[in-house]
C-alpha cells in the first residue's frame, strides 16, 4: 500500500530520536483545538442575544446550534482520510483558513440566514481539523509520550468545552445584548491567525512529491458515510427544540445509507482498494468497545451543559456570565483529571476508565439530590463541589478511553479511525441531548414550571447513560481477567497510540517507559 511520511512504519530510530519540535507542535494543535471545542458550547448562552440582536426565530436558533453539529459530524471521517493520505499539516492549514473565514462571516452576519450558513461552514472546518489533531499526536510522539500528549489534548478539549459558556457570557456582558453575540465568533480569529503563522514552521512536513504515491480516497464511501451521519443526526439535533416537527424519516434513510456504506466498503476492499477503515480495525475488540463506551458516555456527559444552562438562566434567572461561572468547577476538574489520566492510562488501562465512570456517577447523583431538595439562587454555589467531582470523573473517562481505543489502530490510519470514533461520539452526544432535553421540557410542563424537578429528571437520564458506560467497561475488564490470554504481554501493546502494533490492549496495557503497578 503506498504511504506518505506519516504512514511509514516507525523505524527503531524513530522512537529513539523523536522530533524535537513535537511539544511546540502540540501547542499549535491545541490552538486549533481551543477554537473547535469552544464553539461546541459557547453559542448556548448566546441564544437570547441572537434573538434580540439579530432577530433570529426558533427555527434559526435550532439551525445555528444544530448546523455546526451536523457538518462537523459529516466532515470527520473524510477529513481524517484526507489527512492520512494527503498530509496532515496541509489539512490543518486548510481547516484553519476555512474556520477563520467562517468565524469572520458569522461575526459580521447581517441576517439569521447568513449566520446559519456561516455555522455550517464552521462545522465543516472543525470536522476537518479534529482528526488531524489526533493523527498528529500519533505521528509525532513516541510510544512512551503518547499518553501524556493525549492527556494534554483531553484537558484542552474538556476545559474549552466546559468554559465555552463562561467565555460566551463574558463576551456578551462586555459587548451588550445587541452586539455581544458577534464576539462569540470573532474571538476565534486570534487563535486561528496565530496557529496559521506557527503551523508551517512546527508541524511535520509532507515528504517530497517524488517519493509519494497517492491512493484512492474512496470518495463513494466517504459520501455514503457522510450522508448516513447527516441522515441520522438531522432529526436528532432538531428534536432538541421541537421533537414533533423533526424529520424522523431521514433517520431511516441514514440507516439505509449506512448499510450501503458497509456493502460498498466490503466490495471496495475485495477489489484490492483501500477502504476508509480496514476490517482489521473494525474487528479489534478494543476499538469497537472503546468507541461504543465513548458514545454511551458522551450521550450523558454532553447533555449536562444544555440542561444546566437552561435551568440556571431560565429557572433561576442567572445571567449568561453567572451561568458560565456555575459550570466552571466541572471544567477545572475535567481538565486536571484529563491531563493526569493521559499520563497514567498506560499503567492502569481500562480499569481507570471504569473508575472514572463511578466518580462521574457519584458527582451527578449528588447534583441531582441537591436540586431535588433545593432550587433557589444559591443552588449554583451548592452544586459547585459535586460538579467538580463530576468533572474529575469525566477527565478520567474521555482521555484514557480515547488513548486505549486508538491504541488498537495502525498509525497510518490514525486520522480516519479517530474521525470514526469522534463521529460515534457526536451521534451519541446528539442523541443524549435530544433525549435529556425532551425529558426536561416534558417534566417542566407537567410540573407547572418547576425547574428543579425538571433538571433532576434530566440528570437522571444522564446518570443512566453514565452507568451504561460503566457496565460496558466493567464487563470488558472482567472478561479479560477471566481470560488472561486476551491481554498482550506488558510493553507489547501495538503501534497505535500507546505503542505500536495494532494489537488490542488489555485492561492493564502499559505504555513503554511507564512502570506497571
Amino acid at each position: 500500500m503506498p504511504v506518505t511520511d506519516h504512514q511509514r512504519a516507525p523505524r527503531p530510530d524513530d522512537e529513539a530520536t523523536p522530533d524535537p519540535r513535537r511539544w511546540r507542535a502540540l501547542a499549535v494543535c491545541m490552538l486549533a483545538g481551543v477554537m473547535i471545542f469552544v464553539d461546541v458550547s459557547i453559542v448556548n448562552v448566546a441564544l437570547p442575544s441572537f434573538t434580540t440582536g439579530l432577530g433570529a426565530g426558533p427555527a434559526d436558533l435550532s439551525w445555528i446550534v444544530a448546523g455546526y453539529t451536523l457538518t462537523f459530524g459529516l466532515a470527520l471521517v473524510p477529513g481524517g482520510r484526507l489527512g492520512d493520505q494527503r498530509g496532515r499539516r496541509r489539512m490543518v492549514i486548510v481547516g484553519l483558513v476555512l474556520f477563520a473565514l467562517a468565524s469572520l462571516a458569522a461575526g459580521l452576519a447581517p441576517s439569521p440566514l447568513w449566520l446559519v450558513v456561516a455555522r455550517l461552514v464552521q462545522g465543516l472546518a472543525g470536522g476537518l481539523l479534529n482528526p488531524q489533531l489526533l493523527g498528529l499526536i500519533q505521528q509525532m510522539f513516541p510510544s512512551a509520550e503518547r499518553g501524556t500528549a493525549f492527556g494534554v489534548f483531553g484537558a484542552v478539549n474538556a476545559s474549552s468545552t466546559a468554559l465555552g459558556p463562561l467565555l460566551g457570557g463574558l463576551l456578551i456582558a462586555l459587548g451588550g445584548p445587541q452586539e455581544g453575540w458577534r464576539w462569540v465568533f470573532l474571538v476565534n480569529l486570534p487563535f486561528a491567525l496565530l496557529a496559521l503563522v506557527l503551523a508551517p514552521r512546527l508541524l511535520p512536513a509532507p515528504p517530497p512529491r517524488s517519493t509519494r504515491t497517492r491512493t484512492s480516497l474512496d470518495p463513494v464511501g466517504a459520501v455514503l458515510l457522510g450522508l448516513a451521519v447527516v441522515g441520522v443526526l438531522l432529526p436528532v439535533v432538531l428534536a432538541e427544540r421541537d421533537p414533533a416537527s423533526a424529520p424522523w424519516w431521514t433517520a431511516a434513510l441514514g440507516l439505509a445509507l449506512g448499510a450501503g456504506f458497509v456493502v460498498w466498503e466490503r466490495a471496495y476492499a475485495r477489489r484490492g482498494k483501500d477502504p476508509l477503515v480496514t476490517a482489521r480495525v473494525l474487528r479489534s475488540s478494543g476499538y469497537v468497545l472503546g468507541t461504543s463506551l465513548g458514545a454511551l458516555y458522551m450521550a450523558g456527559s454532553t447533555a449536562i451543559f444544555f440542561v444546566l444552562t437552561v435551568y440556571l438562566q431560565q429557572g433561576l434567572g442567572y445571567s449568561a456570565l453567572l451561568a458560565g461561572l456555575a459550570t466552571t468547577p466541572y471544567a477545572i476538574g475535567s481538565a486536571v483529571a484529563a491531563a493526569w489520566g493521559g499520563r497514567v492510562v498506560g499503567r492502569f488501562g481500562r480499569p481507570l476508565v471504569v473508575v472514572g465512570t463511578v466518580v462521574m456517577a457519584l458527582g451527578i447523583g449528588a447534583t441531582l439530590l441537591i436540586v431535588s431538595l433545593r432550587s433557589d439562587p444559591s443552588t449554583g454555589l451548592l452544586t459547585a463541589l459535586p460538579l467538580f467531582v463530576s468533572g474529575i470523573g469525566s477527565g478520567l473517562v474521555i482521555t484514557p478511553n480515547q488513548a486505549l481505543t486508538l491504541s488498537a489502530v495502525p498509525t497510518e490510519q490514525g486520522g480516519t479511525a479517530g474521525g470514526m470514533q469522534q463521529t460515534a461520539q457526536r451521534i451519541g452526544s446528539s442523541l443524549g441531548i435530544a433525549v435529556v432535553a425532551t425529558v426536561f421540557f416534558t417534566v417542566l410542563a407537567a410540573s407547572g414550571q418547576q425547574f428543579g424537578t425538571a433538571l433532576a429528571a434530566g440528570l437522571a437520564v444522564v446518570l443512566l447513560c453514565v452507568l451504561a458506560a460503566f457496565a460496558l467497561g466493567l464487563a470488558d475488564v472482567l472478561r479479560r481477567r477471566r481470560g488472561p490470554s486476551a491481554t498482550p504481554p506488558i510493553g507489547d501493546v501495538g503501534t497505535g497510540v500507546l505503542s505500536g502494533t495494532g494489537t488490542d490492549p488489555g485492561p492493564h496495557a502499559t505504555v513503554p517507559g511507564h512502570p506497571h503497578h
